[in-house]
């Protein structure tokens, strides 16, 4: 286990990669955007927006894949205020409780800028049985609505006959992932391992749901793939999660002040709208050793907001401090004892990473605080 020389990202990342120098593939695409001409790019996005534009006369000539949070609320702003589109938005929702902010900013972001918002509410009885499998079986519990959040927009978007659909960042080139390829394309995205398949016959043999409960999991088909001309906003616009953040707030975003401090997050205003879905992001942790805190503040090394160093010290003390409220949400809708919950994660730990102290809590064999020197 190593650690990028200019970030805290480790190599145990899926698909990342580095380079002579021990520089990850994230920094490095940073890096170029200094070479990119950006205004090039910006009329690019202009002349796919001129493409489009009134494609369905005066209905919807764009889709939006959005949740409610920043990120959702720049690109909406982006292709209705900016680029003068008519978007519909699709949205999944995970069933879970929500937080205040999460409750207020979904219904803010139609308000805000004029849109429609058509949500998929998924199946509960089939959510909770895939939940239950995935998690024991993969440490994936939530790959259920993470399918659909890629997937039905995709179907949406061909039913309303949108070619157009925007999703924000291309996950793989921005952060580091087995799809680092720089496109304005999303065709790909189900690669990029967010979301990738799992046997469809397995989880019905295992779980007792339907086919038919399953279908919109599916990818569209070939054909309808063809029709469709999904795009990445983050090849067009430099993306920055904090200018987001900044642009969101100021069209009525909610963050968490005052409501939750989550004990691993480093920030307040990131995958906010509901505490039970966290426990899946958090996975990363015991199964590859770096959380939301690694994540984050690797980020904002790139944005030069904070120093290797000062990021280090966030890691130690956030990284793999699972935020309590967000375990007992997800036990309550999925039916476990925090007992059960615990003992079922503690089989994640992947025991070339992490070893147990005298206390029996699971620790890193080499934390990036104690490697800073080997760098």
């Amino acid at each position: 286990m190593k650690y990028c020389t200019k970030c805290v990202m480790p190599s145990t990342r899926p698909g990342i990669t580095f380079n002579e120098e021990g520089v990850c593939a994230a920094c490095q695409s940073y890096e170029r955007r200094k070479s990119i001409d950006w205004d090039e790019r910006y009329k690019e996005l202009e002349k796919l927006c001129d493409k489009y534009r009134g494609i369905n006369g005066n209905g919807y000539d764009c889709a939006i894949a959005v949740s409610g949070g920043k990120d959702s609320h720049y690109q909406v702003y982006l292709m209705k205020e900016v680029m003068h589109m008519n978007p519909i938005l699709f949205s999944v929702e995970d069933n879970f409780k929500m937080t205040e902010a999460g409750k207020h900013n979904i219904k803010n972001i139609s308000e805000a800028f004029g849109c429609n918002i058509i949500s998929l509410k998924p199946d509960i009885k089939t959510q909770k049985k895939l939940m239950r499998y995935t998690f024991e079986k993969y440490g994936k519990p939530t790959w259920f609505i993470d399918r659909l959040i890629y997937t039905y927009p995709m179907h949406m978007a061909a039913m309303f006959n949108i070619p157009l659909l925007v999703y924000g960042e291309n996950v793989s080139y921005e952060y580091g992932g087995a799809d680092y390829v720089e496109t304005y394309s999303a065709k790909d995205q189900l690669k990029n391992g967010v979301a990738s398949d799992i046997d469809l016959d397995e989880l019905i043999a295992n779980t007792g749901v339907t086919k038919e409960a399953l279908n919109m999991t599916l990818a569209p088909s070939k054909e309808e793939m063809e029709k469709l001309d999904p795009m990445y906003v983050s090849y067009f616009i430099p993306w920055n999660s904090f200018s987001n953040y900044h642009l969101a707030k100021k069209y009525g975003f909610r963050d968490l002040t005052h409501e939750w401090d989550r004990t691993h997050h480093v920030e307040n205003f990131d995958q906010i709208d509901s505490p039970a879905y966290l426990v899946h992001s958090w996975l990363k942790y015991p199964k590859f050793g770096h959380a939301a805190a690694t994540d984050y503040t690797a980020r904002m090394i790139r944005y030069g907001m904070l120093t290797r160093e000062e990021a280090i010290e966030l890691v130690k003390e956030r990284d793999g401090n699972l935020d309590p409220r967000s375990v007992r949400e997800f036990c309550e809708f999925v039916g476990y004892t925090e007992s059960e919950f615990w003992n079922i994660m503690d089989k994640f730990y992947n025991k070339d990473l992490f070893e147990k102290n005298s206390f029996g809590e699971w620790v890193l064999k080499k934390p990036i605080w104690n490697s800073v020197s080997k760098n």
